[in-house]
């Protein structure tokens, strides 16, 4: 077999390779012979050992695999936190004490929280690795002049490849040769419409979305067929050149983290001057041997520290996560779900997320009429109207010829599964069947009555499609479809309802004009009749004489469910962007569609390139619509924005979204339509593609941060109140401290685990989404919360201490007078459960009593827990405790219910406070 002088020696094969390093290549300004000669390939393809030889040399067709953190890693992250840091220091002090069952369990409470967090991330992934999908396995190539199937990493530059309609496009080439080929490069592009390809080289500087002579690896193959020469592979491809830049975007961290981070500093700070404190004035003042007021302050450093905060905040969001699931989103890193409460910002890519990616006739043209089609997407139910009144065929005989016309002019096949209806051929050609099906036409039965003989398939070169059909009567008709102006141009009448008359082309250019300020792209319908006896059809055939039955506008209409969700949006402070690599017109009828606020104007990406960022930082609060963007675009985008202080969700399903993802603050994927490069960018993957389950995402933020607001403004309490118990004892010279660290430990972890995971139960308060986004820059702890964690830690003080002296006083020994001082606390901290419910709002009602399932469990699972430390042999052993009175109970009822008032009280002079504040702003 002859073989082209490509494939002569091994030095030559490197050299002939060398252009597909130089990526920024235009190829799609070279003619189609230029690249091929640029790549020492023929039209025949390579030679096995030549292609070998280069694959040898450029690696596998491949993007680089990013190898997510092993298990080890995982697990010793979750110890970077410094409160952590806090706890193993007081554990290795006090084993260095010798103090070896308290330093147990301080250990054992650092690894309950690291175990926690581990099981959690790796649910996470493991969510995340269930819906992935294989890319591209296969490539038909020409090898040898022959061809053959090969594994797609095998693909080297200089490859010839074939295409057909189900491909995906496995490398990127330059298209010398195809027929009729369309292909769906909405990963890419955002387009929705597949994209009718050309073997004409186009500008240098034309946009992705325009170099129709170029097919990009991960695209799909919807028409037709064609071959190219491969130019690049791997991670040269465009697909690869995105990727790179993924890589390279900076991961932002969230607010949650940064504040708990922030407040973990100064807690910390805080807590180690104050046992600094305790030594010094123990030392220096009450006499007390260094050993033993050394060990006072680390007790009063373990009191102190809320080593059950983490555990929460992880269980917390876990329950966010596992709420999120159960509504279609699946969430890779926990902290996402409180991020999205505090997003102000929302950028939409449109097709697919907004909209379905399912085009739909929206209006059918007649000469006479103008129709509405209700419905949406490829589901058959919906109906015909004219202005504003349901039509029946029966009364519209042309709109029934012309439905019957585009049911019989069709190449698609139309399939019904448990997974709704399904299109396998062109899309639009798609929604022309869905079109027929709704007005009550059966393909099945068309095609039976009018069979087809002949066919001219749609091309680029003449954009329509021709068919010849005839009936059983004898009668034979010729049905052509395409674009507009070339049906037109072969038409000599129109078909209204007196019959045939002579073409109003001005008529026409007025739907026209009307169907495409919608947004809407369009096909005309016609035909004529068919000399008797034939069976085949030919150019001359289409050329003149047909009649024009009528237009169709169609689009890929916005989801019914993501228009209410962005007026959910709105009402609750979050701005709607819309961008997408579509083109202006057709996101601008979109957005009207979903009433974002301002779809006056649209910035397309040219647009974006003539503006400095100070220019479009300016214009990027004003403009909701931003059109034929690139992926860096899309990332300029969402940077300018969080530099204007927003908290940005970028939402998308393709390659090109993948960058703006991971820069967002939260990047929101599609699950079912979305590419690998955008899942693995993303915090949060949605797994019906819906922009609806991102308001849901919200709300549910909102409730977690809410939900660790509470537990924080619980939890915080408990800590204070037992290092001012532990203060007040050195304070006044107590020789015995009322509180042992292990009994600390023990009620910080058992309140934190039946208590205040209680609060992560709490339900969504009532106007959540009626509130602005909070201010990402406020700290969890507000002047407020500061106010009653220093309130409260001075009741639960007052209460547990005084209680303590009292049994001293009246002859208790130390084991009776520290388990009354546990249970005093812990049974301070079930009152207040009930005041935590609801930070301003007050609970004494029923619902704040007794509405909660979680919070009444909660509370029999921690008594149970109690009366097991306070009577149970092993625990009195570990715990130094012992059993007590009826009597004795009865004094830590009255005396810890007393916060479930004190509190209530403190709530209603703040609220009398707010009210007041509001009604003098109001004022005029």
């Amino acid at each position: 077999m002859a073989h082209t002088g490509s494939d002569t020696h091994h030095a030559s094969a490197q050299k002939e390779a060398s252009p597909s390093t130089e990526s920024d290549l235009p190829w799609h300004a070279m003619e189609a012979d230029q690249v091929l000669t640029a790549f020492k390939s023929t039209k025949q393809g390579l030679s096995g050992e030549n292609a070998q030889l280069r694959l040898q040399q450029y690696g596998p067709n491949q993007l680089p695999e990013v190898s997510p953190r092993g298990p080890l890693l995982r697990f010793l992250a979750q110890f970077h936190n410094v409160l952590i840091y806090a706890l193993l220091v007081a554990g290795i002090v006090t084993a260095m004490l010798d103090h070896l069952v308290d330093s147990g369990v301080i250990m054992g409470v650092v690894l309950i929280n690291t175990i926690i967090g581990f099981i959690q991330e790796g649910k996470a992934e493991d969510a995340l690795r269930a819906i992935r999908q294989m890319l591209s396995a296969k490539s038909l190539v020409l090898r040898d002049g022959q061809r053959i199937s090969i594994p797609a990493e095998e693909l080297v530059p200089g490859d010839v490849v074939l295409l057909q309609s189900g491909d995906k496009v496995p490398a990127d080439l330059r298209l010398f040769r195809l027929k009729g080929l369309q292909i769906q490069e909405a990963a890419l592009t955002g387009e929705s419409v597949a994209v009718e390809k050309a073997i004409e080289a186009v500008a240098a500087e034309a946009a992705l979305g325009d170099r129709l002579c170029m097919a990009y690896s991960g695209t799909l193959v919807t028409y037709g067929q064609g071959a190219g020469v491969v130019t690049a592979t791997g991670s040269k491809t465009e697909i690869g050149r995105i990727s790179a830049m993924v890589a390279g975007v900076e991961q932002l961290t969230t607010p949650l983290l940064q504040q708990m981070d922030q407040f973990g500093r100064w807690l910390t700070a805080g807590i180690l001057g104050l046992a600094l404190f305790t030594f010094t004035f123990g030392v220096l003042v009450r006499d007390y041997s260094s050993s033993e007021i050394f060990l006072a302050a680390v007790e009063l450093a373990v009191a102190a520290i809320p080593e059950g905060l983490p555990a929460i905040m992880t269980i917390t969001l876990a329950i966010g996560v596992q709420r999120m699931a159960g509504r279609n989103a699946i969430i890779r890193r926990l902290p996402a779900v409180e991020t999205l409460g505090a997003v102000t910002v929302i950028c939409s890519d449109k097709t697919g997320t907004l909209t379905r990616n399912e085009m739909t006739v929206r209006n059918i043209a007649t000469v006479d009429d103008l129709y509405d089609i209700s419905g949406t997407g490829y589901d058959p139910h919906g109906g015909f109207s004219f202005q504003g009144k349901e039509v029946t065929l029966a009364k519209h005989p042309v709109l029934s010829k012309m439905l019957r016309a585009s049911l019989l002019c069709n190449e698609t096949a139309l399939r019904h599964s448990d997974h709704g209806w399904q299109v396998h051929g062109d899309p639009m050609e798609g929604a022309l069947m869905i079109a027929g099906l709704k007005s009550g036409l059966d393909p099945e039965t068309e095609a039976a009555l009018y069979p087809r003989d002949d066919i001219i398939p749609f091309e680029s070169g003449h954009k329509f499609m021709a068919t010849l059909h005839h009936s059983h009567k004898g009668q034979y008709f010729i049905f052509i479809k395409g674009a507009p102006e070339r049906i037109l141009e072969r038409c000599a009448t129109q078909l209204s309802l007196e019959g045939e008359k002579p073409l109003d082309c001005d008529s026409w250019e007025r739907h026209m004009q009307t169907m495409a300020s919608k947004g809407q792209r369009l096909l005309a319908v016609a035909m004529r009749p068919a000399h008797g006896g034939r069976l085949d059809l030919e150019f001359k055939d289409v050329e003149k004489d047909l009649t024009m039955l009528g237009l169709y506008g169609l689009i890929d209409p916005p989801r019914e469910e993501a228009i209410a969700a962005v007026a959910r949006c709105r009402e609750a402070g979050i701005q709607v962007k819309m961008i997408t690599g579509d083109h202006a017109d057709t996101a601008t009828a979109i957005a009207r569609q979903l009433k974002l606020a301002n779809t006056d104007n649209a910035l397309t990406g040219q647009a974006l390139d003539a503006l400095s960022d100070e220019e479009l930082l300016a214009r990027v609060q004003k403009v909701d619509i931003y059109a034929r963007v690139s992926p860096e675009h899309k990332l300029r985008l969402v940077t300018l924005l969080q530099k204007s202080g927003m908290i940005v969700s970028m939402t998308g399903d393709g390659v090109n979204d993948a960058p703006a993802l991971k820069r967002a603050d939260v990047g929101v994927a599609m699950g079912d339509k979305g590419t690998e490069a955008a899942k693995e960018a993303a915090e949060m993957v949605l797994a019906d593609d819906n922009f609806a389950s991102i308001t849901h995402a919200v709300e549910e933020g909102r409730t977690v941060y809410d939900n660790l607001k509470k537990a924080i403004l619980f939890i915080l309490p408990t800590n204070g109140g037992e290092a001012l118990v532990i203060l007040g004892a050195v304070l006044l010279g107590f020789q015995e401290l009322p509180l042992t660290p292990v009994q600390i430990l023990w009620v910080n972890m058992i309140t934190a685990v039946t208590l205040a995971l209680a609060l992560a139960f709490e339900p969504p308060e009532h106007g959540v989404m009626k509130r602005p986004p909070r201010d990402p820059v406020q700290p969890v702890l507000s002047r407020h919360f500061l106010w009653r964690i220093a309130y409260v830690s001075l009741v639960l003080m007052a209460g547990t201490f005084g209680l303590f002296v009292w049994e001293i006083e009246q002859g208790a020994n130390i084991e009776v007078a520290r388990t009354v001082a546990v249970n005093t606390l812990v049974c301070f901290e079930i009152f207040y459960l009930f005041n935590s419910r609801y930070i301003t709002e007050p609970v004494l009602n029923r619902h704040g009593l007794f509405g909660s399932r979680y919070v009444l469990a909660a509370v029999a699972t921690l008594v149970l827990f109690q009366l097991a430390f306070t009577y149970t042999g092993p625990l009195q052993t570990l715990f130094g405790t012992a059993a007590i009175g009826a009597d004795v109970w009865l004094r830590i009822l009255l005396v810890s219910s007393s916060v479930l008032f004190l509190v209530e009280g403190e709530k209603a002079l703040v609220r009398r406070f707010q009210e007041k504040q509001v009604h003098q702003s109001v004022k005029p």
